[in-house]
């Protein structure tokens, strides 16, 4: 995963406290779960669609105990699906592993997931009916530099195809007036996903309504603009858990399991 500062602090010290020795005994569906999840990290590749875990019917002594194992990572994030589904991801300690639980209107509980891979599959769905070209009129008056831009972009969607590295284009070294912006804007549209990835600062990654097109701003600790950026791709790498953390990932889970559940 590309990390923005230092990586947060692992929140798993409840296991190791007298409280939660009562509720592993109780939790023989976790016990279960964990080396379910070691070993579809053990297989998964970046590029495979996430294997799915369904806990919506466990105890909620179990999802207690889950919710203390995953504690919460640096990528979480909201998705807005066409049937009026509402996708909430959080990212565990373990790169690559993630929570995400589908509410319906009005809050409701419908879905209880453990996933894991690259990104919850609820970003890509939510993101696949979306247009793959843009539509707009005139420049407004005041408006600087806003046309290039939106040609640049309508070029590179459409020469786009999945897996292609991400082109980037840095809002911030183009002189953009208030018109200019409000004009992007409104020609990419308002997409379905809203990300977050922390670190010292944050990194907010937004789809915008135009497929593969991404609003990912850098801020730093204070929460200060300090990177504007475009990115074309499928998502942007600052949201993704790469290989390389699957590894990582399931050997602190066969750890746990040794240490906790033996």
């Amino acid at each position: 995963m590309t990390a923005i500062g230092a990586e947060p602090p692992r929140k798993l010290n409840f296991l190791a406290t007298s409280n939660a020795e009562e509720l592993i005994r109780r939790c023989w569906r976790t016990a279960l779960l964990l080396p379910g999840l070691a070993d579809a990290l053990a297989v998964q590749k970046a590029d495979r669609p996430c294997r799915l875990f369904d806990i919506t019917d466990y105890p909620e002594h179990d999802k207690e105990l889950i919710t203390h194992i995953l504690g919460e990572g640096e990528v979480a994030g909201v998705a807005m699906l066409e049937n009026g589904i509402t996708a909430k991801m959080q990212e565990a300690v373990m790169a690559g592993v993630w929570r995400t639980r589908f509410t319906a209107a009005g809050g409701h509980l419908v879905g209880d997931y453990i996933e894991v891979g690259s990104i919850p599959a609820a970003v890509t769905q939510a993101c696949s009916g979306l247009p793959a070209s843009i539509s707009h009129g005139a420049a407004p008056a005041g408006a600087m530099n806003v046309m290039p831009v939106l040609t640049e972009i309508g070029d590179r969607i459409t020469r786009h195809r999945d897996s292609d590295p991400a082109h980037v284009i840095t809002l911030s070294l183009f002189p953009m007036s208030p018109e200019d912006i409000a004009f992007l804007q409104n020609s990419l549209g308002v997409g379905p996903v809203r990300l977050t990835s922390r670190g010292y600062g944050a990194c907010r990654i937004v789809a915008t309504g135009t497929r593969n097109v991404w609003s990912v701003q850098f801020c730093n600790a204070v929460d200060t603009l300090i990177l504007d950026t475009l990115e074309i791709c499928d998502i942007p790498s600052a949201a993704i858990a790469a290989e390389e953390d699957f590894h990582d990932s399931e050997m602190r889970l066969r750890e746990m399991e040794e240490a906790y559940f033996k």
